[in-house]
């Protein structure tokens, strides 16, 4: 492999290239190397004597062996990886599940008495977090329209220690001003989190646009294959200390095996990314165009709602979007689903194969309206896609019949 800093790499070019260093792939001392790093499968780290026992808690980095707590090559190669790919970075912490990293980078950054906003169009486990667990510990959350400025405003006046951001919303698929909403935020000296699984690491620098830290579902995107569960959060050196502080605490890791698993996914994301988001922007123009659709939930779609943020903000897309259907008719939306062929049933997303789910944004609102501006407020019944990479034509075709089999009755 070419020598190179990194620093003017593309993304696509980073995902190969991170997290490759000489001493986790190959043998000190011996010539050659693999390509990827070995499985690490320790929970004992031996030292050669006394002295080395003892110098051993003086460190505490990526790198440096200990316990199996603290990770092996195989954790560290990930970490490096992720970190590289988000410009601002300083670390890198990983968690056994998508909101095991909500939760870690939360903690790291709320204390009781204080205040957590957390966006109104948030993943519902981050909600029930602020309403429950965060709850117990003596922090109060409030929920805030992402698209209000003014609001937003007046609630960080009011005091607030962190604000956790998510963008598109979950569900609903709103783009907020993220550079504007952590300005505020910063001024105010709150900490700024987002959660950046929907674009995933390649597609969001959120650092750069103001945040402390990003989390994300690995689970998603970078696993790639629906068959691993973890999470991950990055921030700037100073959030990074606090996560890493917290996740050890808490006694946080990974198996060595799953972080090989999300290693092997992550050098094929920029292909994969990309082809998922060609064939979901081929079906959101296709549905748009469908009688039996109300609106389609894609800021990727030229003049859809958040468009020209996602232009201004995100480097990529992905195969996630949503539609409201024209129908009220939950059993007709039911019908729909159940005849879908090549999309599977089922939470999750970002894997290879397309899935399907009906949703209802209403019910996780406190704050901001639903359904959207401009939408028939009787239409609140929503499908979420997950597009795969299957032929998109296949695709289209598969859900022309469950539209016909919807309307057969």
């Amino acid at each position: 492999m070419a020598k190179t800093d990194g620093k003017n790499l593309k993304p696509g070019t980073r995902v190969v290239t991170a997290g490759r260093r000489p001493e986790w792939t190959g043998i000190p001392g011996q010539p050659g190397r693999v390509v990827s790093p070995a499985v690490w499968r320790a929970s004992t780290h031996l030292y050669e004597d006394s002295a080395a026992l003892a110098d051993g808690p003086k460190t505490n980095e990526d790198g440096q062996f200990f316990y199996g707590r603290r990770g092996s090559p195989t954790q560290w190669a990930l970490c490096e990886a992720l970190t590289a790919l988000e410009p601002g970075a300083h670390g890198t912490m990983l968690y056994p599940s998508g909101v095991a990293a909500i939760a870690g980078a939360l903690l790291s950054v709320v204390r009781p008495g204080g205040t957590l906003l957390i966006t109104d169009n948030a993943y519902d486990p981050t909600r029930s977090m602020g309403t429950g667990l965060l709850k117990t510990f003596g922090v109060e959350t409030k929920f805030f329209d992402p698209l209000d400025l003014d609001a937003f405003r007046t609630l960080v006046a009011q005091g607030v220690q962190a604000v956790f951001l998510e963008a598109p919303g979950s569900l609903s698929f709103e783009v907020c001003d993220i550079p504007a909403l952590a300005a505020i935020a910063k001024d105010a000296g709150a900490w700024v989190l987002i959660d950046n699984t929907w674009p995933g690491p390649t597609g969001l620098h959120a650092i750069e646009l103001g945040c402390d830290g990003t989390v994300n579902a690995l689970t998603k995107h970078v696993g790639g294959h629906s068959d691993l569960m973890m999470g991950a959060a990055t921030g700037t050196e100073r959030l990074y200390r606090r996560l890493r502080r917290t996740a050890q605490q808490m006694g946080q890791v990974v198996s060595p095996d799953d972080a090989a698993l999300a290693l092997r996914g992550l050098r094929t994301l920029d292909v994969r990314l990309e082809r998922e988001t060609q064939s979901a922007l081929a079906i959101a123009r296709w549905l748009a165009d469908r009688p039996e659709v109300e609106t389609v939930l894609c800021p990727m779609l030229e003049g859809a709602p958040g468009h020209e943020l996602w232009k201004r903000d995100f480097i990529g897309g992905c195969g996630l979007f949503g539609f409201v259907l024209k129908t009220r008719d939950a059993d007709a939306r039911a019908r729909f689903i159940d005849a879908l062929d090549l999309f599977g049933i089922g939470y999750s997303w970002g894997g290879f194969e397309s899935l399907a789910l009906p949703t209802n944004p209403a019910k996780d609102r406190s704050v901001a309206s639903w359904p959207p501006p401009g939408v028939d407020p009787a239409c609140t019944l929503g499908v979420r896609l997950s597009i795969g990479l299957e032929d998109p034509a296949d695709l289209i075709a598969d859900l022309e019949q469950g539209f016909a089999e919807m309307e057969r009755a």
